[in-house]
């Protein structure tokens, strides 16, 4: 598979030479990796929202109890609770992020962008900016494939997985991905919208991947939460104008070596962080199954 770009900068620079706004790049890209129309692609990106947006509803008028018993409707919980801590629209974002999120958790059914592990972060980014700002779809989708490109340079030079990278890879690659998507769907420059990627990077450096008894439900579900609230912050702040200090491909090449030196308990293996405390192993016996039976293997006769 050809690659689109090496690099934002590579990105930045044939935008630069061309004119072409950054998401039509990526679009061209689809086109010929897959093999189809650009009518097809923007078909393909409108389901694919539909579904965000599906998995938002769903999580927040529907029965969302994992069968660990570890996710329990916190998304309705959160949205009814009489103590109010954030502003109205603040506490939206957390709701349909948690909420998009707990849908996974209960075997609903989602987008993985760039992970299922990651799936509520971009529908509760997206769906809240497209509600604030009153934005047609079509620049949604755009801002789909802009957070397309994101996530497949940041997949090339570090890794989108918590089991390569740890959590940082995963909702922080989701978190950058919708971070830079509202700055470019509010007509921000391209310098904004990669500024946002690195500062939300910045933010999520480190985070280490430790799923209680391996299962994709604590602590991933609250992250995507606190995941979406970073990529809104880190765009008001590059939409503003503040330098990141550190380029983005800088930023990048520091999550992948964050990544790579991070020990293996800490890699979605759930040997360490919560997946080791007394909690997290007592809910392990609970929740894992015990005493398997293993088959004999046909082809040792």
């Amino acid at each position: 598979m050809s690659l689109l770009f090496t690099d934002f900068a590579s990105w930045q620079a044939h935008c630069a030479a061309t004119g072409e706004p950054l998401h039509q790049p990526v679009l061209a890209y689809e086109v010929e990796q897959k093999g189809r129309t650009e009518e097809e692609i923007w078909n393909g990106l409108q389901r694919a929202y539909d579904v965000m947006r599906d998995a938002v509803h769903t999580g927040l008028t529907q029965n969302m109890t994992s069968r660990s018993g570890m996710v329990n409707n916190g998304a309705k919980k959160i949205a009814a609770s009489p103590v109010t801590v954030l502003s109205p629209e603040f506490k939206q974002l957390v709701t349909r992020a948690l909420g998009a999120k707990e849908v996974n958790s209960c075997m609903g059914r989602v987008v993985a962008a760039p992970t299922a592990g990651a799936s509520g972060i971009l529908p509760g980014v997206l769906v809240t900016l497209q509600d604030l700002h009153k934005l047609e779809d079509r620049t949604i989708l755009e801002g789909l494939l802009v957070a397309a490109g994101i996530a497949l340079i940041i997949e090339q030079n570090a890794s989108l997985a918590g089991a390569v990278g740890g959590c940082q890879a995963e909702t922080g690659s989701a978190a950058a991905m919708g971070s830079g998507a509202i700055v470019y769907c509010l007509g921000g420059s391209v310098e904004e919208t990669f500024a946002a990627v690195a500062i939300t990077i910045q933010c999520m450096l480190g985070l280490v991947c430790d799923p209680v008894a391996g299962l994709v439900e604590v602590p991933c579900v609250v992250r995507n939460a606190s995941a979406a609230a970073i990529a809104f912050s880190s765009a008001q702040i590059a939409i503003a104008g503040v330098d990141p200090v550190i380029p983005v491909d800088q930023c990048v090449a520091a999550l992948g070596e964050v990544g790579q030196s991070m020990e293996t308990r800490y890699k979605e293996t759930a040997l360490g962080g919560l997946a080791n405390t007394p909690k997290g192993r007592e809910i392990e016996k609970m929740v894992l199954v015990q005493d398997v039976q293993i088959l004999p293997d046909e082809d040792a006769n």
